[in-house]
């Protein structure tokens, strides 16, 4: 699954940039998300709740940031496992541009799944991962 966009977002790219790389920054930004911590300049662990229709699920996942330009971009390379529920793997490729007095963000990721959530349909996989992606969104700016 082929998630992609784009958010302009008010504050300067360095800032976006820090934000980005702060754990409790993006903790209360993803929803679900329980625990994030920072394991090493390149790589985080996070436990993340999430429903995807019937199934429901506590993922226990690790990140990997790999490419870093500071504060330009980088690429997300990630896995989550959720017990009987399945599993969620996938990468992502995160640009910052300088763009009318703020930040534009552009987001192009690939996903995959596996397990129950595999069996309950690519449309309502890709719904949640939409919603909670539009979710991130609302708050990130609202927390630089």
């Amino acid at each position: 699954m082929d998630i992609s966009g784009e958010q302009q977002i008010d504050a300067p790219r360095e800032r976006v940039w820090e934000a980005l790389n702060d754990p409790e920054i993006l903790r209360q930004c993803i929803t679900g998300c329980e625990s994030l911590e920072k394991i090493s300049d390149d790589e985080m662990k996070a436990e993340v709740l999430a429903k995807f229709g019937p199934v429901k699920a506590k993922f226990k996942a690790k990140i990997s940031i790999e490419d870093q330009i500071p504060p330009a971009s980088c690429r997300l390379v990630g896995e989550g496992q959720g017990g009987v529920a399945g599993f969620a793997k996938g990468a992502a490729v995160i640009t910052l541009h300088e763009s009318d007095g703020g930040t534009r963000l552009e987001y192009k990721a690939d996903m995959q799944v596996g397990g129950k959530i595999a069996q309950i349909g690519s449309r309502l996989v890709s719904g949640t991962t939409n919603k909670i992606v539009g979710e991130f969104f609302e708050k990130f700016p609202t927390l630089l």
